[in-house]
């Protein structure tokens, strides 16, 4: 494909899928994408990513069968973020329910966001691309500092001063978008949600208790859509989002 080379973080998650798809086939972007192993006890979510990534760019009338034109890279942190605490790398129980402030704190790598996008930036100067795309959208905003626009504006400034020669943008084009939104513009671009992993638990099946599972069941329910994932629980995150709404009334 010519044109505009971007990297994609690829966490093997709805949102990051969702963006891959939106980076390859509504921006046209020749891609490549970046998948991280940090220590997380839902690593298998890192399986989810090679499948989608291969899935997004996948090319049906090769000759010798399916291919992808999209290359996925896993890279391996774990040995600097084990040191950090997070219920997402340690031995913390991951919250359920709705993440207020303090769960949601619980579930914060130090410095994630940074580490993975300069370790992307630099992959992007490898590879000749120009731009590093990640996923933060409007739900991350209120608790994670790594999340905002402030940060984006002022980390892609400070990777463009770092690499004069070879510029390279961060875009988060999902900083205005509910996951709901998001979910609407996955279903549009025929993502396969049923591929993706958002349970921060390590399982084999999606808990649906976690805080992850829950906003990604509502995000489908603002959609309209139904989730094809498989959870253990599926009545839980109802409970909780009549519950809230109850105490917000």
């Amino acid at each position: 494909m010519k044109g505009r080379h971007a990297v994609v973080i690829l966490s093997g998650g709805m949102d990051s899928s969702t963006l891959l798809y939106y980076v390859r086939h509504t921006l046209l972007r020749k891609v490549s994408a970046v998948s991280f192993f940090y220590g997380q006890r839902h690593a298998r979510e890192l399986d989810s990513a090679q499948a989608i990534a291969f899935r997004c760019g996948q090319i049906i009338n090769a000759p010798r069968g399916p291919i992808s034109d999209i290359a996925w890279t896993k890279v391996d942190i774990s040995s600097v973020m084990r040191v950090f605490p997070s219920a997402l790398t340690g031995t913390l129980a991951v919250p359920e329910g709705h993440y207020a402030e303090e769960s949601m704190k619980q579930t914060v790598v130090p410095n994630r966001n940074a580490i993975m996008l300069s370790i992307a930036a630099g992959i992007a100067i490898s590879v000749g691309a120009q731009e590093v795309y990640f996923g933060p959208h409007a739900g991350d905003h209120a608790i994670y500092p790594d999340c905002r626009s402030d940060f984006v504006r002022a980390f892609s400034r400070a990777i463009w001063l770092a690499n004069r020669w070879t510029p390279v943008r961060i875009r988060a084009p999902f900083l205005s978008l509910t996951k709901g939104q998001i979910v609407k513009l996955g279903l549009d671009l025929h993502g396969p949600y049923e591929l993706t992993w958002t349970c921060y638990q390590g399982g084999n099946v999606a808990c649906g208790r976690c805080g992850t599972c829950v906003e990604r069941l509502e995000a489908f329910a603002e959609a309209g859509a139904q989730d094809l994932l498989p959870y253990a629980d599926m009545t839980y995150w109802r409970d909780v989002t009549d519950a809230k709404k109850t105490a917000t009334a």
